[in-house]
Parts: structure tokens; C-alpha cells; sequence
């Protein structure tokens, strides 16, 4: 029998909002694969071992996902990654694939996902808090109301949008662009509010476009409201 890759979500970045799910499926499973080239060193292994004090003595799997735009190269790394995980499947050994946020938002596990699927194994998703979701309870935000309809919208400096749809808008991937998207925010005469490092240590709250600062980092999360 071969075994299970599972894609855990652990949150944006505070320990506590990790699932039961996400924690007894590290404590009962050896072999625990990351994104990165160090594991210790990986954001979603930092969050989970505050939570999971034992994963430190798990065996440990780092999955290099470079952030390229070489397509080739990223499929090629991916590829290299889904074989790295089969290694362990192949014997029978289930596999804790740990990711921010949540598995299915915009997740680098994906991407092993449908090779491994692609090749015959069996793969399972656990959701986690997604960083938006996060980020709105943080502002004390409701994303959605009634039947406001809601954006979630990656590098939004490459798509053209105006934010000029109806509803709510929230920008995600878009902090090495931020003086542009923060005229564009100003333009749309929306209100606006972000959150950077949601959960983290060095989590910021934001409650205007002119407050965010131009070199936010990369987990940063803009929530546009008509």
C-alpha cells in the first residue's frame, strides 16, 4: 500500500488558529515535507511547531519551490519535489505536506498535487484559515455582507482592474508593486485597510492606503470595501 500526501493548511502565521485536523495529523505522522530549502527555516514549519512542539523530531522534508518566472525551470522543480515526496509514499509512509494559509488559495502544494495525482496517488487537502479571512478579523472587518459580492485578486498591477466592479476587494501579491497600488486604491475611493504578517510577531495593521508603507513586505493583504 502506498501512502497518503496530505496538503495541511497551518494558517497565516499564529499558531492558535492551526485546525485539530492540522495538529493531530503531524503528532501521528513521521515524515513532515515544508517549502524551502532548510525546513527549520520555513515560514509554515515555524508557525506548526509552536503549536506541535514534537515536530521538531519528525523527519523532516524540505521542498525547494523557487519563485521564479522561468516556467520551465518551476515545472521542473516541481516535478523534482512530487518525486521527492514518492520516495516516501512509495514505501508506505504517509507525507504532512505543511502550507500557509489553506491548501486551495493560490498554494505552492498544488503544484505536487496534480503530479502526484497525475501518477496515481491518493492525495488529501485540509483546509486551514485562509490569510484573508485572518486579516479581516484582525481590522474587526466583515469581508462580505448581505449579497456584496467579493474579489479576491493576485497581482492586481498585472490584470488591468480598476477595481471598479461592485462588491469588495482583496489584493493579495501585490507588495513588490505597492506605490502602485496604492495610487490605485486612492483612485478607486474605496476604503481601505491591510494587514501585514497576519499572526506574526511582527504582524502591522494598516487603516488607509496613505499608511501602508511603500516597502510592505511580501505578506502583505489589502481589503478594499466600496
Amino acid at each position: 500500500m502506498k501512502g497518503i500526501a496530505y496538503g495541511v493548511g497551518v494558517g497565516p502565521g499564529d499558531p492558535e488558529l492551526m485546525t485539530l485536523k492540522a495538529v493531530r495529523l503531524i503528532k501521528e505522522n513521521g515524515v513532515i515535507a515544508v517549502p524551502g530549502k532548510i525546513a527549520t527555516e520555513s515560514v509554515a514549519y515555524k508557525i506548526a511547531v509552536r503549536a506541535v512542539p514534537e515536530l521538531a523530531d519528525k523527519e523532516l522534508v524540505p521542498v525547494d519551490m523557487p519563485m521564479v518566472k522561468d516556467r520551465k525551470r518551476i515545472d521542473e522543480e516541481h516535478r523534482k519535489g512530487a518525486e521527492k515526496l514518492k520516495t516516501y509514499l512509495d514505501q508506505g509512509k504517509n507525507v504532512v505536506f505543511l502550507t500557509l494559509g489553506d491548501p486551495t488559495i493560490y498554494c505552492t502544494f498544488s503544484y505536487l498535487q496534480h503530479y502526484l495525482e497525475a501518477d496515481g496517488y491518493r492525495v488529501e487537502l485540509v483546509s486551514g484559515i485562509t490569510s484573508f479571512c485572518a486579516a479581516a478579523a484582525r481590522l474587526g472587518l466583515p469581508l462580505a455582507e448581505w449579497d456584496e459580492p467579493l474579489h479576491v485578486v493576485p497581482a492586481v498591477h498585472k490584470t488591468g482592474d480598476q477595481l471598479t466592479q461592485d462588491g469588495n476587494y482583496v489584493l493579495m501579491k501585490s507588495a513588490s508593486h505597492m506605490k502602485e497600488i496604492k495610487a490605485l486604491l486612492k483612485a478607486s475611493g474605496r476604503k481601505v485597510s491591510a494587514v501585514v504578517n497576519c499572526g506574526m510577531e511582527n504582524e502591522a495593521l494598516y487603516h488607509s492606503a496613505d499608511e501602508i508603507p511603500d516597502d510592505a513586505g511580501y505578506f502583505s493583504l489589502i481589503i478594499a470595501k466600496e
